[in-house]
């Protein structure tokens, strides 16, 4: 792309930042919501399988979760910093940021991912996960921890194309992905009876045909707005820590709610054996499905307010927070209704086959227990979005590590085993500890960090509110 021509992304991000907030945020609330279709539609397929096959998936969440936070969270880092030299016009330093980005999150991902294949049986068998489950969790995540390049590869780029504003084409990627990940996975599982390894491998070859997609957009087409060749990489400690210091949050972060998953497994199992485990993984694939559009506008709202953070425009940034949170509590006010009308409806999806209609009287329940906090999601979640936004991702960390260990599975644990309520229990206390995380914590934490910006803005160095 010629230094400066603008692209279409581009022009979205430095004009009006509700607008942006909207043209930026639908393309992966469809992308977004494609991909945890997907993952419903894995669960579905899955499930003809039986209760083994389904805690083997959900054993492996954690783990999956592991190598999202990995490539996404530095992805993120890389996407923030990218949009906040945009607003700053300087295509040079974009460039520049992109380079760096692929160059620590491949290198860092690999590094954390491969290591972990030969321990996999020790890992589930010291989660209390024996019999058949452990080894279909085994034979699961094997195959998806040694194609980890493409998943890493895939989630980078991805990120490196939102933060230019290109949300089209990141959501392109993404969809294909998803739909080529749903036509896979009856292939894979029953057509060639792989069984739960076909579904490992259906994730696997839709996430490399999408890291192809990308890499020839990046690569070979060259019509993005960043260049990402040799030529434009300067190796810049400052730039890899400002990368860093909203990249290492995001990924502990990430890492934080795949912690809270291994942690509420271990809880879960003490409460109500593997069934128990089948019924969370199962409902919690509702609520990601529930709360995925959420995660659309979160997108945005790094990028446009990061932009509005380069170009010091405390006014813009305001602007597009709030009209990103109001959106998002409309939408999952809605999902709620939806959702506690037709739980049992959703819950047959799942419980068709085998000995799992035993659990659709749990997973209806649990399903309409986390219909309560659905529209106080927004406050914490686009909270955290804007904290990246910013440059503050310690901010974003800290806000999660709040919500997910310190409430949501010390409740859960208080409620489930301490007072001996059982699963029932546990439900109650992961709903009530996302709930008060975000209403008592995390918003009125933003409300005031954008103050503070609005008072620094007009006077204080721009060195002053990078840290």
């Amino acid at each position: 792309m010629p230094d400066g021509e603008l692209t279409e992304g581009v022009a979205t991000l430095l004009g009006d930042p509700k607008r942006a907030i909207l043209k930026l945020s639908w393309p992966m609330v469809i992308a977004m919501t494609a991909q945890t279709t997907y993952n419903l539609a894995d669960g579905i397929w899955v499930a003809g399988l039986g209760a083994d096959a389904l805690a083997a998936v959900g054993l492996f969440f954690p783990f999956i979760m592991f190598l999202i936070a990995l490539s996404n969270g530095l992805g993120v880092g890389g996407s923030s910093a990218i949009s906040r030299r945009i607003g700053r016009k300087d295509k040079a330093g974009a460039d520049n940021t992109a380079v760096h980005t692929l160059i620590l999150g491949l290198s860092i991902g690999l590094a954390c991912s491969l290591p972990f294949v030969p321990f996999l049986d020790g890992i589930f068998a010291s989660m209390g996960a024996t019999g058949d489950a452990g080894t279909l969790a085994t034979q699961y995540s094997r195959i998806l921890f040694s194609g980890a390049i493409f998943i890493f590869f895939a989630s980078i780029g991805n990120n490196i194309l939102r933060g230019e504003g290109d949300a089209k084409r990141a959501m392109y990627a993404l969809v294909l992905s998803s739909v080529l990940n749903i036509v896979l996975d009856p292939i894979f599982i029953y057509v060639l009876d792989l069984g739960v390894a076909g579904a490992a491998w259906a994730t696997l070859l839709s996430m490399a045909t999408a890291a192809l997609l990308i890499y020839y957009w990046i690569f070979v087409n060259r019509d993005t707005y960043v260049d990402i060749t040799w030529r434009d990489f300067h190796p810049s400690r400052s730039l890899t820590r400002e990368i860093l210091n909203v990249g290492i949050p995001s990924s502990v972060a990430m890492l934080s709610m795949s912690f809270s998953i291994f942690l509420l497994n271990m809880i879960i199992i003490r409460a109500g054996g593997t069934d128990g485990v089948a019924v969370f993984t199962t409902g919690w694939r509702v609520v990601s499905l529930g709360t995925m559009p959420l995660l659309g506008i979160a997108t945005g709202v790094t990028a446009v307010t990061a932009a509005a953070y380069g170009a010091r425009d405390a006014g813009k940034l305001d602007a597009a927070y709030m009209y990103a949170i109001k959106i998002g509590i409309m939408v999952e006010a809605a999902v709620a209704v939806a959702v506690f009308a037709f739980a049992p409806q959703i819950t047959s999806l799942f419980t068709y086959a085998g000995d799992t209609h035993l659990l659709a009287g749990d997973i209806t329940r649990f399903l309409r227990y986390t219909v309560l906090f659905y529209p106080t999601v927004p406050l914490g979640m686009l909270t955290s979005a804007m904290f990246r936004g910013v440059n503050r991702g310690v901010n974003a960390l800290v806000a999660t590590l709040i919500r997910t260990v310190a409430l949501q599975v010390s409740t859960a644990y208080l409620l489930g085993l301490t007072l001996d309520l059982g699963l029932e229990g546990v439900w109650i206390g992961i709903v009530g500890g996302n709930i008060i995380a975000a209403v008592a914590v995390t918003f009125p934490w933003g409300r005031l960090t954008v103050r503070r910006l609005r008072r620094c803005f007009p006077s204080c160095p721009a060195e002053t509110h990078e840290s």
